[in-house]
């Protein structure tokens, strides 16, 4: 099932800074461009750093190797949304300078960028949850399911054939670029969860 990927959200037009900008350069970037902070990248484009107003406004120093935060937190570009939301909340960071394999900037995703993610219409939403959950990844009708989307709540109706089958759709369905929370209104015919393989017998056993 396709996430939305990292490269597909940033903004590759990327206001940066070098080790010896000046802290009033960097403070002029930040206010000529509205941002609230830069990448500080070497001469090969490699990041070392993040320059934000809070740093600006913590401490003050002539240039901005002396004021950024380092190491900076990046991401790849083909890692997904959700990775770059976890990463973003667990270290406490507005913004994320986006790498290639060999760690060059090549653009940046903000939380703001993120948050255009669960703007999603309903209907697409509804549209992907059948094509990319029930068809793509269950093999399963499209309209195998009842599926009702309002504000990115998704509601999830009907009757499939096992238990397993439920909890696997509730899971695709929970990761889903633009879901914001998933009602579980499913039942299954059968409950394998469970079910477990009989025993083997001695002559099955592999010695």
């Amino acid at each position: 099932m396709k996430q939305m990927k990292v490269g597909g959200l940033m903004t590759d037009d990327v206001i940066s800074a070098v080790p010896s900008t000046s802290f009033r350069d960097v403070a002029k970037l930040l206010a000529e461009h509205d941002i609230s902070g830069v990448p500080v990248v070497d001469e090969d484009d490699r990041v070392l750093g993040v320059v934000s107003e809070s740093d600006l406004l913590a401490r003050r120093a002539l240039i901005a190797r002396d004021v950024m935060t380092a190491p900076a937190v990046t991401i790849h570009a083909e890692q997904t949304v959700a990775d770059a939301a976890r990463l973003m909340v667990r270290r406490g960071v507005e913004r994320l300078p986006v790498v290639d394999e060999e760690e060059r900037l090549v653009g940046i995703v903000t939380r703001r960028d993120l948050l255009r993610v669960f703007l999603r219409p309903d209907p697409e939403i509804r549209r992907r949850i059948q094509e990319d959950v029930l068809t793509d990844a269950m093999d399963l009708p499209g309209d195998a399911v009842d599926v009702h989307v309002l504000d990115g709540v998704v509601t999830l109706g009907g009757r499939v054939q096992r238990r397993s089958q439920v909890q696997m759709i509730l899971k695709l369905t929970e990761r889903m670029d633009g879901v914001v929370a998933v009602v579980d209104r499913l039942s299954a015919r059968v409950d394998d969860s469970q079910l477990t393989p009989p025993a083997r017998a001695a002559h099955d056993m592999p010695w």
